[in-house]
């Protein structure tokens, strides 16, 4: 995967001997691709996780990398711990994963990187411990995003829900904390209710009804995770009777994180108004990308990538934070968003 970089010619010329080798500072190796891969599926109970789990298979099936039968932690850290183990005692070579919990697989990264096993880490980033790349799109950006689209629908005036995440998650702090600031900064006029769900879409219905209850004028909701809440919310706004259609009196604008196919479908169905698409293909692709270059041996750089995004340092190794586009009534339709040929994935 080609790196900004400044030995031009010669990545020029390794260009022209593969197009899916590294070439960036530091890459070259006389390390193999093989070994096998263990792959941990963090949990399969939204569409959003089934769909990345769909694109997957579908790279294991076309031998980007030999995967181990993939594990389901099923959002528990010390299934996952457990699941690692277990991949190490069969002999995998590297480990793709996406702890939920971010605080507290820092020991188990510790072991793997005295094995010498590298760690793809996927949607999440690990608050310690040493990971070969961090698979994931800029979490504070969607905050960001969300605060700016309500701000100006709701003409910074209003009362909105927040449906956050699990705190205890780097991407429910990242949203979070963007959130937050963006509204403080931005539109002080705007009332947020923070209501943590900890990714639980029962949860998080129950403490939208009791905030509906308490502020029926209630304008605007930032659902954090699509794929956890879209549905219960949905359904919690139909019994109220307050789920109108964008553009009527009534409206309770929405916009949401993840661009499974059932939001892109509300939003044509205008029953929500925009999300901000996590791309599971991506992340998926990427994840095995990695875990075959690290098995060669292979090294990256801070800097611009040739697939539309950016490789930042963090403190315990790189971040690829590949791009996550706002999605609206307006290019719903569009043929490059994952949703929408999600059927190319089986």
């Amino acid at each position: 995967m080609r790196l900004r970089t400044t030995g031009v010619a010669a990545c020029a010329v390794l260009l022209a001997a593969t197009v899916l080798t590294g070439c960036n500072r530091g890459s070259d190796s006389k390390a193999g691709t093989s070994g096998k891969v263990g792959i941990d599926m963090p949990r399969t109970d939204t569409d959003f996780w089934n769909s990345y789990q769909q694109y997957l298979e579908k790279g294991i099936k076309d031998k980007v990398v030999s995967a181990l039968p993939l594990s389901n932690s099923q959002n528990d850290i010390s299934k996952l711990v457990a699941n690692v183990q277990t991949f190490t005692d069969q002999g995998a070579k590297a480990i793709v994963m996406a702890p939920q919990d971010t605080g507290a697989i820092a020991s188990t990264l510790d072991r793997l990187a005295k094995a010498k096993i590298p760690v793809i880490s996927v949607d999440t980033r690990p608050d310690k411990g040493n990971v070969y790349m961090v698979v994931r799109a800029d979490n504070r950006a969607y905050g960001t995003k969300a605060c700016e689209y309500l701000g100006k629908q709701l003409g910074g005036k209003g009362k909105v829900a927040e449906l956050e995440g699990d705190l205890s998650s780097i991407n429910g702090r990242d949203r979070s904390e963007a959130f937050a600031a963006c509204m403080k900064q931005k539109y002080p006029g705007i009332k947020v209710y923070e209501l943590p769900t900890e990714w639980k879409g029962d949860v998080a219905s129950a403490k939208l009804q009791t905030l509906l209850a308490a502020q029926p004028d209630l304008n605007g909701i930032y659902m954090q995770a699509g794929g956890a809440f879209l549905e219960p919310t949905l359904a919690l706004l139909q019994q109220k009777n307050l789920l109108k259609k964008a553009g009527t009196k009534g409206h309770i604008t929405i916009i949401s994180n993840d661009g499974i196919p059932g939001e892109l479908d509300a939003i044509r169905a205008g029953k929500i108004d925009a999300t901000v698409s996590q791309p599971a293909d991506l992340y998926a692709k990427y994840a095995l990308y990695y875990a075959k270059e690290a098995l060669a041996g292979k090294t990256f750089s801070p800097g611009k990538t040739d697939h539309g995004s950016t490789i930042v340092k963090i403190p315990n190794g790189l971040e690829d934070q590949l791009p996550a586009p706002v999605v609206t009534k307006d290019n719903v339709d569009d043929a490059g968003l994952w949703a929408n040929q999600l059927g190319k994935a089986k």
